[in-house]
């Protein structure tokens, strides 16, 4: 937070932002979506929204509080998630219809953000589906929606350090 109590000076109000811009950038926020198992990267997106690609990624992060690629991530391992709970497609299907490109990035990115494998995700959606059966589907996702405020590679720093460090016992 800044002295004046503004906040970081990343994340300004939409209301100081340009509307056309902001409607450029739903448009490529919407492509996304729409597609989030095709390949995005910042020069096709910045082409969506009719931007220069230094804009784009800059603007997207301002409007949206994350940068494109990661809210890319965001909506293959959400999608991943509702496969893994919702159909009996092997875990391998999983990973390719939701875009990734090899077995092990899926897993791997999918542990850093969840903190799981898939399959013990699997497991555990499908023990509480009984619980959630009655909730509409699209409060159930937007609950179960990963947190990627946080960059994997930091959370793979912070977990390595954490297993590293000798346990401090607290004096009273």
């Amino acid at each position: 937070m800044l002295p004046d109590g503004t906040g970081d000076g990343m994340n300004n109000d939409l209301a100081h932002q340009d509307p056309e811009l902001l409607r450029r950038l739903l448009r490529a926020k919407d492509s996304i979506d729409a597609a989030s198992h095709e390949a995005w990267p910042v020069g096709r997106l910045a082409q969506v929204s009719g931007v220069s690609e230094a804009h784009f990624a800059r603007s997207f992060k301002q409007a949206f509080g994350s940068p494109p690629h990661r809210y890319l991530l965001t909506r293959r391992i959400e999608r991943a998630m509702t496969l893994l709970r919702d159909t009996d497609l092997a875990i391998t299907d999983i990973a390719f219809d939701t875009g990734w490109a090899s077995l092990g990035t899926f897993g791997r990115t999918f542990r850093d953000i969840t903190g799981d494998s898939p399959s013990a995700v699997r497991v555990r959606a499908r023990a509480t589906m009984r619980e959630l059966g009655r909730v509409p589907a699209c409060i159930v996702s937007a609950a179960h929606r990963p947190d990627l405020t946080t960059a994997v590679s930091e959370k793979r720093r912070r977990a390595t350090s954490d297993t590293n460090e000798p346990e401090q016992q607290e004096i009273p």
